[in-house]
């Protein structure tokens, strides 16, 4: 939101009450609290008839400092509001601010609140025109941080604008807009700086942005009220500053291993019944394309019965058998669901019988005509009516249903009464997260922590802990493939780290050019899923190649399982995403910042999928040596590579001192035949194995009992002097060596 009219007028209408004369600074116990006048003070009767703004500075966390800016603290505060991961912290006391390990902020001589970690200094606030406004919308608190030159910030959740937010303005406002547009699904009010440092608005309102918009040598973000509640996060690296908000803000569960494969959808207006869905896996099976997850989207319910959450009897008259067919041929089932219940519903007249609804101001039931016919909506703030929703839910569980798709969340209304008082302004993006919670939490509890997994579209601060999220109705086009990679990577650097998008776009049906590219795209995503509006997205409905390239990439994405798993586990314990922005492993590579178009999955392959119908792929490869994963050629940068591919090929290269453990196994849930493979490794660790270059050769430690056999397929080392083949290790927690063997490069398999 924009208060000035240019930099040296207020837009008319608007009074500010900035930080003009710091008047006082006092230690708590574990707070220090500046205190701020409106106006320059001359002489003692200056202090009457003006504004005093209060900063309290803590730290909840090592590394975090916490700002809460108030102007009037006495005014009431319904919830709900965001509770972050604290520990027992006890900063340290500065002249005029305080420390939390590294990372300080302190009151300089010229009155500014400066923060900075170690000796490097990382924004300030600029306090002559930061603070309360009153405005013809209301009141607002404003905080202006400076920007450096040079300086790139990304985040805000998944937004398919540019993927640098310099020059954006951002309203962290959930709405169902699609991916082409400035609205967002999944909106986090988490900026992060390529300076080495995130800021964190800890609100679930609509909190404003303006980045290098308003004050275009600042970040300005304003929310409604008399209170301003925000996280300056540091670290040591880009790497560390992302560890510390993922601490603060949330770290996601560990999906189970079999949501790692492909996912299909009957899609959404189709027309089938289990004949229909039998085919669809006969097909899969006859192409060799290995099926994990069978996903029923909205009409396994009766058309304007959404939601009854009852099978729509029709079209399958007996539904725990057809269940248990589908889990004899190895497949999890996902079915559609969403928290809003249609007029036409069984379930429409027992919630408005027992206050399960949202309510309008008079009492009567909110309710409106957009998406289901004379639909309400579900009140998660009222404990009976979430055991009633979730009461339905368990009984799809007991028939047999793994897990589900969480659609919608996002169009939540304002005029509105909440059971339990909620701020109705606070609740339209907080109502995904207890809506997504509430499911997740059900899935715990009924099929245990290891196999809880939900296929959400909306999400707030924190939505990261409930996974999987995908990216929401993109289009069938270039264009739009693109977008949702931005998307996606935005996600990522907002703190969510499963992600998935429709593999050919949701909108339109694609061409099967388009198709084949968005294939190798969705398959080198952490979760992976075919589904479409209006047409069925098996691979033989586009053309016979199709088939065998989803099969390609299926296999090559189950053959990386014991690579992903291992980095899964990681982003579940660190918070790092499994998809990773260039940004974030290469932040002293300029070059590598602004990048949108490819990507990090895991530390050690790069992804950049092909976006045009000439087959051209070009990413950019930074310092280092690269192996094409596909077919072994090595590639020096940093540079920028160009090749034309087909569409079994895309740019997918391996860093340089890394390890891929492969398995020949194509259920995701069997460890398989392991093969290690070395690229240019002088050391390198993965799960159960540790191998290092010595003078008596490679070294190899195994101590995991799944490994029964291991075979190093190709490694060479540093130097590129030597390589290793086929070396078989038995299984044991013994010390195992082997021999460098000299051979031509060209025998290298």
């Amino acid at each position: 939101m924009k208060f000035r009219n240019g930099f040296w007028l207020m837009k008319e209408g608007v009074v500010l009450l900035s930080h003009q004369e710091y008047v006082d600074c006092r230690r708590g116990r574990k707070d220090v609290r500046l205190y701020a006048s409106g106006k320059r003070l001359s002489k003692r009767g200056d202090t009457l008839n003006t504004g005093l703004l209060t900063t309290i500075l803590s730290s909840p966390h090592p590394d975090i400092i916490q700002v809460d800016v108030w102007h009037h603290m006495g005014g009431s505060r319904p919830g709900p509001r965001f509770l972050p991961d604290t520990v027992d912290c006890t900063p340290e006391f500065l002249d005029r601010g305080l420390s939390s390990c590294s990372l300080s902020a302190r009151l300089t001589e010229a009155g500014e609140l400066e923060f900075q970690h170690g000796d490097h200094p990382l924004t300030s606030r600029r306090s002559g025109i930061s603070g309360w406004a009153s405005t013809p919308e209301g009141t607002f608190m404003a905080e202006y941080l400076t920007a450096a030159p040079g300086e790139l910030f990304y985040g805000l959740g998944e937004r398919f604008t540019p993927f640098v937010k310099n020059g954006q303005v951002v309203d962290i406002w959930n709405e169902d807009g699609g991916t082409c547009s400035e609205q967002a699904y999944k909106n986090v009010p988490f900026l992060l700086s390529s300076r080495g440092y995130g800021i964190l608005v800890g609100s679930y309102g609509n909190v404003s942005f303006e980045v290098e918009s308003e004050v275009v040598d600042t970040v300005q973000f304003s929310v409604p009220g008399e209170h301003l509640c925000y996280y300056v996060i540091g670290g040591t690296s880009l790497m560390d500053v992302f560890k510390n908000y993922t601490g603060l803000a949330g770290r996601p569960a560990l999906p189970p291993r079999w949501s790692f494969g492909l996912w299909l959808s009957t899609s959404f207006t189709t027309d089938y019944q289990e004949e229909t869905t039998s085919q669809f896996i006969d097909g899969m099976a006859e192409h060799d394309i290995p099926l994990s997850v069978f996903h029923f989207d909205c009409f396994w319910m009766k058309e304007y019965e959404w939601v009854n959450l009852e099978w729509d009897q029709d079209s399958f008259p007996d539904p725990e058998k057809m269940l248990g067919r589908l889990h004899a041929r190895g497949l999890k089932v996902c079915v559609w669901i969403n928290p809003y219940v249609g007029q036409k519903s069984s379930m429409f007249a027992e919630g408005v019988e027992h206050g399960y609804f949202i309510k309008r101001k008079n009492g009567d039931v909110w309710q409106w005509d957009l998406w289901q016919s004379g639909m309400a909506i579900v009140d998660f703030t009222n404990a009976e009516a979430k055991a009633w929703y979730c009461g339905r839910l368990r009984r799809l569980l007991d028939m047999g249903v793994d897990c589900f798709k969480t659609d919608f969340g996002e169009r939540i209304p304002t005029d509105c009464v909440w059971f339990d008082g909620s701020n109705p302004a606070l609740m339209h993006n907080y109502y995904a997260e207890l809506y997504n919670r509430a499911v997740f939490d059900l899935l715990k509890a009924c099929k245990g922590e290891a196999s809880a997994v939900v296929f959400a579209r909306s999400a707030t601060i924190g939505g990261q802990k409930y996974p999987v999220h995908w990216g929401g109705d993109c289009s069938a086009s270039y264009s739009s493939m693109s977008e949702t990679l931005r998307g996606g990577l935005s996600l990522a650097l907002s703190g969510f780290s499963f992600w998935s998008h429709d593999i050919g776009g949701f909108e339109q049906t694609s061409t099967a050019d388009l198709f084949k590219r968005w294939i190798a795209f969705g398959l080198l995503s952490s979760h992976s899923r075919l589904h479409g509006s209006d047409s069925y997205r098996v691979p033989w409905n586009f053309d016979e190649e199709s088939c065998r390239v989803l099969s390609f990439f299926t296999h090559l994405k189950l053959s990386l399982m014991p690579y992903l798993w291992r980095f899964a586990k990681e982003a579940h314990s660190c918070g790092i995403p499994l998809m990773r922005p260039m940004v974030l492993e290469f932040p002293e590579d300029r070059n590598a910042r602004p990048l949108d178009m490819q990507y990090l999955l895991g530390p050690s392959l790069l992804v950049s999928p092909v976006m045009n119908g000439a087959g051209e792929g070009c990413c950019y490869l930074p310092a280092g040596r690269w192996t094409s994963l596909l077919d072994d050629e090595v590639v020096t940068g940093p540079r920028w590579y160009e090749k034309s591919y087909d569409y079994f090929s895309l740019p997918l290269f391996v860093r340089e001192n890394s390890v891929i453990v492969r398995t020949d196994s194509i259920d995701p849930n069997e460890t398989g035949v392991l093969t290690v493979h070395l690229y240019y490794a002088t050391t390198a660790q993965a799960d159960g194995i540790e191998i290092s270059w010595s003078a008596l050769g490679l070294e190899i430690v195994t101590s995991d009992r799944n490994i029964r056999k291991a075979v190093i397929h190709h490694a060479r080392d540093i130097h590129g002097t030597h390589d290793l083949l086929n070396l078989d290790l038995s299984y044991g927690r013994n010390l195992f060596r082997g021999v460098s063997y000299e051979v031509p490069h060209d025998r290298v398999v």
